[in-house]
């Protein structure tokens, strides 16, 4: 059988970030050799024309910081050539008017600004940097040059209290779009876990509040609200089904089924240097491995709800993290034997120490 096309391609251009975020969904060890040898204009081209053959339609240019690579305007020309809707995400500092204006003569389409907290000095703190009047500087250029807006705040414990002052900042940038994602447990968040896991308290507050504001403000802002794994009961499907719908390629080259994927033992990660990419999302092992529901073990094979092709299992990566078995079902399942670890986990942190995301620069951009 043939695998469903892909919609979405997630474009890692760089690891490489001014901002040190404790919930980075980048990889732990990014220091070494596998990510030093970034992907070369050429690849990244001839990927983005691969993907829209595929079926592909949105390409997200994120990272790290996507504008640290120095041939980004390029790579929006390419993606416009190619017929893909392009999305810039990122954290802003480095999106002058100057920049903002090459980038729309290019062809880049939309653009996603991250802040950690509303207020300057908490959002600083979370950062790592001194970054918040860029951040709102750049949301302003967006504006002023009619780029589709969109805000994204990760929220965590530390900063969840200040849910009506990040909503009412979304209005004062005139954005159209606040995704509200509240932090999810791979990458730099599993060292960060105790200083960054809210209360269902934080949790009922905040969604009060969004329901407000959606009341209020109608379809001026589009609010997406995403409560965090450890406080559902069913698991969400990983990236709307492992092979299903996106895939994502990292700077090195390798495509990945999600962001989190390398952490899976035993998969193999083709690269796009080596193979194209039709042949990497129909036939590659690590698209292959967890696609469909052939592969599952019970409670998933025969599960009493019958979400078999709706949850598709839920999350892999956290699947392995708390269950040990990749091919287990997600934890975050009330049916899942494990499932206790995950209601163990939903106490509230006890921290408020981050261990802040670190990267020493590529050799090669």
């Amino acid at each position: 059988m043939q695998p469903p096309r892909p919609s979405t391609l997630i474009a890692e251009l760089s690891y490489q970030c001014p901002l040190h975020c404790p919930y980075c969904s980048n990889p732990l060890h990014i220091g070494g050799e596998t990510y030093r040898d970034e992907l070369e204009t050429e690849h990244w081209l001839r990927a983005f024309r691969e993907a829209r053959a595929l079926g592909v339609l949105q390409l997200a240019l994120t990272g790290g910081e996507p504008m640290l690579r120095r041939d980004l305007d390029e790579l929006c020309a390419g993606a416009r050539d190619a017929g893909l809707y392009s999305s810039l995400i990122t954290a802003g500092t480095l999106f002058t008017r100057e920049r903002a204006e090459a980038l729309k003569a290019a062809g880049l389409d939309h653009v996603q600004i991250s802040i950690q907290s509303p207020d300057a000095a908490d959002n600083d703190r979370i950062a790592g940097n001194r970054s918040f009047e860029k951040k709102i500087a750049a949301a302003g250029f967006a504006r002023e040059l009619d780029f589709p807006l969109t805000i994204n705040c990760v929220l965590h414990r530390q900063n969840l209290d200040r849910i009506e002052e990040i909503l009412d900042l979304t209005l004062e940038l005139g954005a159209q779009r606040l995704e509200l994602a509240n932090t999810q447990y791979y990458g730099w968040a599993v060292p960060n876990q105790d200083a960054l896991m809210p209360s269902w308290e934080q949790l009922e507050r905040a969604e009060e509040a969004v329901k407000r504001f959606r009341e209020r403000v109608g379809p001026k802002v589009d609010v997406l609200w995403v409560l965090p794994d450890y406080f559902e009961d069913l698991p969400k499907p990983c990236m709307g089904g492992w092979g299903r719908t996106a895939m994502v390629l990292a700077p090195n080259g390798d495509v990945l089924p999600c962001q989190a994927a390398s952490t899976i033992p035993g998969l193999e990660f083709a690269n796009v240097r080596e193979h194209p990419l039709d042949w990497i999302w129909s036939e590659s092992d690590a698209f292959a491995r967890f696609r469909g529901t052939d592969w599952m073990q019970e409670p998933c094979r025969s599960c009493p709800l019958g979400r078999q092709e709706v949850d598709f299992g839920g999350c892999r990566c956290q699947a392995l993290r708390l269950a040990g078995d990749a091919a287990a079902t997600d934890p975050v399942c009330r049916f899942s034997p494990h499932h206790d670890r995950v209601v163990a986990a939903r106490e509230p942190a006890r921290t408020d120490e981050f261990v802040y995301r670190t990267m020493k620069r590529p050799e090669r951009v």
